[in-house]
């Protein structure tokens, strides 16, 4: 005969998810990358030129590895937080 489970029975541990959180105040400094292109303001000129790039442009060059950078130090920071 098999037993029925009664609704006021705990779950199968199988079937029990620990709480995940992902507050973790690393995760801020990803906004870093996203809003700091948004003021132009900031690198809106000619001068210095790298190679014959305005600063404008070779400054825009610079967010994908800003972005990159910060991606994997909040990666490894928050990585290394969560494991005990």
């Amino acid at each position: 005969m098999t037993q029925v489970p009664r609704p006021h029975d705990p779950p199968p541990a199988a079937l029990v998810h620990p709480v995940r959180t992902d507050r973790n105040p690393w995760h801020w400094l990803l906004l870093l990358p996203i809003v700091f292109p948004l003021f132009t303001v900031i690198y809106n000129r000619e001068t210095p030129k790298l190679l014959g790039f305005p600063f404008f442009f070779w400054f825009q060059l610079l967010f994908p590895l800003l972005a990159a950078v910060v991606t994997t130090l909040v990666f490894v920071k928050s990585r290394a937080r969560s494991q005990p």
